[in-house]
C-alpha cells in the first residue's frame, strides 16, 4: 500500500501497523517483555525480581467507536477480554470517555453506571480516567485500559506445531448483537431474531472460559476474535506464532441467529467482529481436558483445526484457500453503506 493511499474505516492493515507502529514505541526498556506485534492482545511489563509475587503487569487498551447501544458494557468487556487471553483475571481498569456536544448528565450517568455494573460483575476496580464533552462527535467514544498482575501468562504467539485449535461459543458473536439491534441494519429481521440478537450482548465476555482453560496447564496460546472476526483471528494467531494452520469451515460453529442476520444483510459471518469468541491452542491429545474446563466455566467450545506447516489454509466450499492477510471486518462495510446514526 503506497504511503499516500487513503485508509479505510476500521483497524489499520497489518502492513501499515508494521511500518508505522510496531517500530515506533518510544524509549527502549528491558522491563517490557512482550513488545507490540501483530496479533498480540496485550503488553507485559516486568515489575520486579523472581521472588516478587505478581511480577508481571499485563495491560491492554481498546476503544468503542461504532456503537451506542450498551457502549459501557462493550467498553469494559473488550479490554478485559484481551487481558484474560493471558490466562489471568483482569483486576483494574482506567477509562477515557468522550461525549458528544449536547450530552446531558443523564447520558453520563447511564454510561458510567453501565461500566460500573459490568466491572463489578467481573471483579474489576475502575481506578481513574478522564471524561469530557468533545466537539465534532456524533456518538460517545469510550477507551478502556485493563490491567492484571500475574506470575505467568500465555500470548497469542505461543502456539506449537501439532497443537489443536479450539474455538469457544460461535462465530460473529459481537457482530450479531450489533447488527441485530441496530435500526440501520435490522429492517429485514423479524422480532424474534432481533430479540435473540439482543441477548448476544451477554456472550461478550471470555474471562471465565479463558481463565478456566489456562488453569488446565495444557494451553499454549489464546486469542480473542475481535475485528476481522474468526478468520482474522486465525491469521493473526498463526502469524504471531510463526506457524501454519489448517481449518475447515464446516467445523466452525455458527449459530442460527448469526446465519439469519448475516444472510439478511449480505455479510460473511467468519469476517464479522466476534468479541466473546476465544481461540485456544492446546497441546495435542489434551483437547478433552480443556473442553471440559470451558464447559465448567459456563461456555462451549469445539475443535476447529490444527497448527501445522507454514501456511494458513481454510477449506471452504470443498476447496482449500490460503489466508494471506487479516480481512477487513464486515461491520465497517455496513457502516459505509448506511447513513450515520
Amino acid at each position: 500500500m503506497p504511503a499516500g493511499s487513503k485508509l479505510s474505516l476500521g483497524k489499520l492493515p497489518p502492513e501499515v501497523m508494521k511500518r508505522y507502529l510496531f517500530e515506533m514505541t518510544g524509549a527502549r526498556s528491558a522491563k517490557v517483555v512482550v513488545q507490540p506485534s501483530l496479533g498480540l492482545d496485550f503488553g507485559v511489563v516486568r515489575l520486579g525480581g523472581a521472588k516478587m509475587k505478581g511480577r508481571f503487569l499485563i495491560v491492554s487498551s481498546d476503544p468503542i467507536t461504532g456503537v451506542v447501544e450498551k457502549a459501557g458494557w462493550y467498553a469494559v468487556n473488550v479490554s478485559a477480554n484481551d487481558v484474560a487471553t493471558s490466562g489471568n483475571r483482569p483486576e483494574f481498569m482506567q477509562s477515557i470517555i468522550l461525549m458528544p456536544e449536547g450530552a446531558s448528565e443523564r447520558d453520563v450517568r447511564g454510561l458510567s453506571s453501565e461500566m460500573h455494573q459490568t466491572a463489578t460483575g467481573l471483579g474489576m476496580a475502575i481506578v481513574g480516567g478522564h471524561t469530557e464533552l468533545t466537539p465534532g462527535l456524533r456518538r460517545p467514544i469510550v477507551v478502556t485500559t485493563s490491567f492484571a498482575t500475574a506470575d505467568s501468562y500465555v500470548t497469542a504467539a505461543g502456539a506449537r506445531e501439532g497443537d489443536a485449535l479450539l474455538m469457544t461459543k460461535t462465530a460473529g458473536v459481537e457482530g450479531t448483537a450489533i447488527i441485530g439491534t441496530d435500526a440501520r441494519f435490522n429492517g429485514k429481521l423479524d422480532k424474534k431474531t432481533v430479540a435473540a440478537a439482543g441477548r448476544y450482548f451477554e456472550r461478550l465476555s471470555v474471562v471465565e472460559e479463558a481463565v478456566g482453560a489456562y488453569r488446565t496447564g495444557v494451553v499454549h496460546a489464546m486469542h480473542d476474535c475481535t475485528e476481522g472476526g474468526v478468520l482474522g483471528a486465525l491469521y493473526e494467531m498463526a502469524t504471531a506464532s510463526g506457524l501454519g494452520l489448517k481449518v475447515a469451515e464446516k467445523d466452525i460453529p455458527i449459530s442460527k441467529e448469526t446465519k439469519t442476520i448475516c444472510s439478511a444483510v449480505g455479510v460473511d459471518p467468519l469476517k464479522l467482529i466476534s468479541s466473546g469468541t476465544l481461540l485456544v491452542a492446546v497441546e495435542r491429545g489434551e483437547e478433552g481436558r480443556v473442553l471440559e474446563a470451558i464447559s465448567s466455566a459456563g461456555s462451549s467450545a469445539a475443535v476447529i483445526g490444527r497448527f501445522a506447516g507454514r501456511r494458513v489454509v481454510m477449506t471452504r466450499g470443498g476447496s482449500e484457500r490460503e489466508v494471506k492477510t487479516a480481512p477487513r471486518d464486515e461491520i465497517w462495510r455496513l457502516h459505509e453503506r448506511s447513513p450515520p446514526a
